[in-house]
């Protein structure tokens, strides 16, 4: 009850300094930190339609601030993946299309920067989608394999593990030495809190940290942002998100994401379409997205499950107490304890959760330990309720038995655990 307690004053620390939002669980994901004062409020404002609304072909009289989309792309918006600010949907069995998710591609070596190597005829990412003269990429399609796992008490839990094919693939075959990797879109709530956590703070985590280029200063920064801590900065991550899954180009990334090989789409390019202003406007909106209040703090199996949450190991990754350094939006935040269960560093994840690529110091079995607030409201507004990097996971429960690598032993831990207590710590991440 101690920590709980600890928990209750840090969300309703004097008011203003609340960093959680309460309300309608069908926009549990959409609602900004309370207190923001009037440029951040309107920054807020504008950042959000800029994030919801869909860019179109340029020339536009009807839309003239939002032309510029592709030559390649994914989706038309960034709330077309990001469902609701939640997590994208993963695809039915009926054609497994990757429709709110990204393939990674990229071949053997790094680039001038120490990043992956792009493929040469397809780029980083694959866009099955193009304007006018220019061939969409082709399609990225994923079908389960279904097994079951048993407890040791006689319960059993479906398990699905994808697997990753291309169809329609206009440039070509991509190659038998192609490095690829399914990533579903992740939330982008709680952000800014995430970005104002000291970096000594997240250095002195039991992982291993990501240090990857930053295209702002042109040197080596550390990274806390994507699956793979691969990007330093909201702003950064934002405008990279821009040009990788819509083709909107910006003074960060002024180049289009047409391979070196793809002469069609080079001549479609055009200027950096995304102001600056534009850009700080939706980063704005991004950092002050609040992560929701927790719920059922009182119900018994939630204490219990939050003790169990400790004592088989999650926690030592999921690290449930950060601190804000510095937080412009709201600076009534500064130094307060958050919860986000996450240490924004690398770890290894075993085999089973492998992909094939490397992302500067980040190994094909790491990933950045994913947030866990909100975890208990994914599904409930539309987003979807797809667990781990690929969306492999359709509950908590699966997302745990998939750890391997170093939460191995927490894995096979809570595997051992009897139904109740399992279920305990279950209502415990439900209450997230």
């Amino acid at each position: 009850m101690k920590r709980v307690g600890l928990l209750l004053c840090a969300i309703i620390l004097g008011g203003a300094a609340r960093y959680t939002a309460s309300g309608p669980e069908s926009e549990a994901f959409t609602r900004p930190i309370e207190g923001l004062d009037g440029e951040y409020a309107a920054s807020f404002r504008k950042g959000g339609g800029i994030f919801r609304q869909a860019w179109v072909i340029g020339p536009s009289q009807d839309h003239p601030d939002f032309v510029g989309l592709g030559p390649l792309y994914n989706r038309l918006s960034c709330i077309a993946c990001h469902v609701k600010n939640g997590r994208g949907v993963a695809p039915d069995s009926e054609n497994g299309v990757a429709r709110t998710m990204a393939a990674r591609l990229s071949v053997e070596g790094k680039d001038a920067h120490g990043g992956p190597r792009v493929h040469p005829d397809y780029g980083a990412q694959l866009n099955p989608e193009g304007v006018a003269g220019v061939a969409g990429e082709g399609q990225a399609v994923v079908e389960y394999d279904e097994f079951d796992v048993a407890f040791p008490d006689g319960g059993k839990i479906t398990l699905r593990r994808p697997t990753l094919s291309f169809r329609h693939l206009a440039y070509g075959p991509l190659g038998p030495g192609t490095k690829t990797s399914l990533r579903n879109a992740p939330p982008v709530f709680g952000l800014g809190l995430l970005e104002a956590v000291g970096e000594a703070e997240i250095l002195s985590g039991k992982g291993r940290a990501n240090f990857v280029f930053n295209v702002e200063t042109g040197g080596t920064t550390l990274g806390r942002f994507g699956l793979k801590a691969n990007q330093p900065s909201l702003r950064q991550q934002i405008a990279n998100a821009f040009v990788e899954d819509i083709g909107i180009t910006s003074s960060l990334f002024p180049a289009e994401n047409c391979a070196e090989t793809q002469s069609g789409c080079r001549r479609a390019a055009s200027p950096p379409e995304l102001t600056d202003a534009q850009l700080d406007a939706v980063v704005g909106y991004v950092r002050a997205l609040a992560p929701p209040a927790r719920r059922n703090l009182e119900d018994a199996r939630v204490t219990d499950g939050e003790g169990l949450f400790h004592r088989i190991g999650c926690s030592d990754c999921h690290r449930d107490a950060l601190h804000i350094a510095d937080f412009p939006p709201q600076p009534a935040l500064n130094g307060v304890e958050i919860h986000p269960y996450t240490d924004l560093l690398l770890h290894d994840m075993g085999d089973a959760l492998a992909d094939r690529r490397e992302d500067f110091e980040a190994g094909p079995r790491d990933w950045r330990t994913p947030p866990l607030w909100g975890l208990g409201l994914a599904g409930k507004s539309g987003d979807g309720a797809n667990f781990l990097h690929d969306g492999r996971a359709r509950t908590p429960a699966e997302a745990i038995l998939w750890h391997g690598g170093e939460a191995q032993a927490a894995a096979d831990a809570f595997r051992r655990l009897p139904e109740r207590q399992r279920d305990a710590l279950l209502a415990f991440l439900n209450s997230l």
